[in-house]
C-alpha cells in the first residue's frame, strides 16, 4: 500500500510558497501520490450536501497540478476527482496529455459525475445528463488519446478529421481513475476505470464500497487492457490515521490510501502531519 495526501490545493494551503514546500516535503518523506479536488463554483448559500462554503477557496486542479509537477519529479499527480462532466471533452483531453507528458507520465485522472446541482447548472448541464455524458466523454478523450484516425459521434461530444498531439506518454492514454459511490459509478469503475476512488471514515466505510465494487464485476465486463482495478481510499474524518488502522486499510487491499490533512489551516500544521503520517505502515 502507498501513501498518498489530499486535499492542498484548497484553503489555507494554496499559496504558491506553502505549495512549494508542501509539495517537497511530501515528496522528500516518500509519499507516492499528490491529489487535487474539483469545483468551478460551489453553491450559495451553502447546501447541506455541499463540501465546502462558498467562499472557500479551491484552485483548478490541472493547473494546481502542473505547478506541483513542476516543482517535484516522482510523485504521481491525481485529481481527485475531476468533475467530468462539467468540462468539454476535447479541450481537456488536450489538457490531460499536455500535463501527462509535461510530468513524464505521473497523471492520474480521477473523474466523476458530480452531484451539486447548482454547480452543473452555472456551466449548462442539467443534472439529470452527468451520468451519460461521463460516459461518452471518457470514451470521446480516449479516441484523441489512442487512435490513429479520431473520430467520435455521441449524443454530447462529435468530432472527426482532427487530431491532437502530444499524446499521453502511455500507448493507451493516462490512467483513469473513477470515483463515487453509487451501483453506477462501482460499474463504470469495472468497465473504464484503471482504479476507483472512494473516501469514508473507517475501514468498515471502504468494505462496503468493496461489496459494491464486487457486485459491479459480477455484472459488467471489464477490459483486459485496465489490468487488476486499483483501489484508492481517503479517510475523511478523523483525519489523523493511526498504524492500526493503516495496517487494516493494507488488509482490505488498498493500493493508495490517500492522507486528509485539512481541516487543518495552518500550513505549517499540515507539514506536521505529513511528518507525523509519513512512518505510518504500508
Amino acid at each position: 500500500m502507498e501513501l498518498g495526501v489530499y486535499g492542498l490545493s484548497a484553503k489555507a494551503t494554496l499559496g504558491p510558497v506553502e505549495t512549494a514546500r508542501l509539495a517537497r516535503l511530501a515528496e522528500e518523506l516518500g509519499y507516492r501520490s499528490w491529489w487535487a479536488g474539483d469545483h468551478v463554483v460551489l453553491p450559495s448559500p451553502r447546501l447541506p450536501d455541499s463540501p465546502m462554503a462558498p467562499t472557500d477557496p479551491i484552485l483548478d486542479p490541472l493547473v494546481h497540478l502542473s505547478y506541483v509537477a513542476a516543482l517535484t519529479e516522482r510523485i504521481e499527480l491525481g485529481t481527485g476527482i475531476l468533475i467530468l462532466p462539467q468540462r468539454n471533452p476535447v479541450v481537456l483531453a488536450k489538457q490531460v496529455a499536455s500535463l501527462d507528458v509535461l510530468s513524464g507520465g505521473r497523471l492520474l485522472l480521477g473523474v466523476a459525475p458530480g452531484y451539486l446541482e447548482p454547480e452543473m447548472a452555472a456551466v449548462g448541464v442539467r443534472l439529470s445528463e452527468r451520468g451519460a455524458r461521463t460516459d461518452e466523454y471518457l470514451d470521446a478523450m480516449r479516441q484523441l488519446w489512442t487512435e490513429p484516425e479520431p473520430a467520435f459521434h455521441g449524443r454530447y461530444a462529435d468530432f472527426e478529421h482532427v487530431d491532437a498531439h502530444p499524446r499521453p506518454v502511455r500507448p493507451d492514454g493516462p490512467r483513469i481513475v473513477i470515483g463515487g459511490h453509487s451501483p453506477a459509478a462501482y460499474r463504470r469503475a469495472v468497465r473504464k476505470g484503471h482504479g476507483w476512488i472512494g473516501n469514508g471514515s473507517s475501514p468498515e466505510d471502504l468494505i462496503v464500497h468493496l461489496e459494491g465494487l464486487r457486485e459491479a464485476a459480477a455484472e459488467v465486463s471489464r477490459p483486459a487492457r485496465l489490468g487488476r482495478l486499483q483501489i484508492n481510499f481517503m479517510q475523511l474524518d478523523p483525519v489523523e490515521v493511526d498504524a492500526e488502522r493503516a495496517l487494516r486499510y493494507a488488509e482490505l487491499g488498498v493500493d493508495r490510501l490517500l492522507l486528509y490533512p485539512l481541516p487543518l489551516e495552518d500550513p505549517v500544521e499540515v507539514g506536521a502531519f505529513l511528518e507525523r503520517h509519513a512512518g505510518l505502515p504500508h
